[in-house]
């Protein structure tokens, strides 16, 4: 009777490939929510001087007709206005405004005028760099 047996070792596979299948699942998940406001698309205007910048605390979407929107909720500049100033330091907050192309200058001044009522100090503006 042979109570030590020379036996080969076997490494199990279906196991490991389990935790790599987990792994990828939680990688991209967490990959998708890193995107910021990735729900409107808008044609950004471009520039040839355009820097990239840390990711902003907020992002505010101005469509071309002059519709507000963070987050996929549409807003009234009041509404953003309240919004920003619920924050919990406003004057820390850092908006950024990603207008379309085609929006006109006086909605991108009323959503600027929106957010420094509520005490916005730090606004920054999105574009594109310019295609050479």
């Amino acid at each position: 009777m042979k109570y030590f047996e020379a036996r080969k070792a076997r490494i199990e596979i279906i196991p490991m490939i389990d935790i790599m299948f987990f792994l990828l699942v939680f990688f991209i998940m967490i990959t998708l929510h890193m995107i910021p406001n990735a729900g409107l698309a808008t044609r950004l205007p471009s520039s040839s001087t355009a820097q990239a910048l840390p990711p902003p605390k907020l992002t505010v979407t101005l469509t071309d007709d002059g519709t507000l929107s963070v987050d996929g909720r549409t807003l009234t500049p009041a509404q953003l206005t309240a919004m920003l100033a619920a924050q919990l330091d406003p004057s820390r907050t850092v908006v950024t405004i990603a207008g379309a192309s085609g929006a006109r200058l006086q909605y991108l001044v009323t959503t600027m005028d929106a957010c420094r009522a509520a005490g916005v100090t730090q606004v920054a503006l999105a574009a594109q760099p310019a295609a050479k």
